[in-house]
């Protein structure tokens, strides 16, 4: 049974920075995707960023060059490095899993496991 668990987060000033961890359990896979995904209060869920088990990385416009996704195969650890944080980049944050290669991995739908999600909030 996979299970990913979600750190980090919290409040910051905008500029500011976070990071946001996802340590995977019962996950090894040669093909895998993994990615983070945000929901703000009335809006529907969005890709941020994702990794493909071939290094390949896939960003959404609105974090290209602020955001950083990156994984630790070792410790089985999925990170979002967050820097220049702006007031529009508050929502819930969850990580996600599939344990298949993604064509089109900052869609939500294309994963089946889910993180229990942290919040990140970030004032002007």
């Amino acid at each position: 049974q996979v299970q990913l668990v979600q750190s980090g987060g919290g409040s910051v000033q905008a500029g500011g920075s976070l990071r946001l961890s996802c340590a995977a359990f019962g996950y090894t896979y040669d093909n895998y995707c993994m990615g983070w995904f945000r929901q703000a209060p009335g809006k529907e869920r969005e890709g941020v960023a994702a990794v493909n088990s071939d290094g390949s990385t896939s960003y959404a416009d609105s974090v290209k060059g602020r955001f950083t996704i990156s994984k630790d195969n070792a410790k089985n650890t999925l990170y979002l490095q967050m820097d220049s944080l702006k007031p529009e980049d508050t929502a819930m944050y969850y990580c996600a899993a599939d344990t298949k290669w993604l064509l089109l991995p900052l869609r939500p739908k294309e994963y089946n496991y889910w993180g229990q999600g942290t919040q990140v909030t970030v004032s002007s």
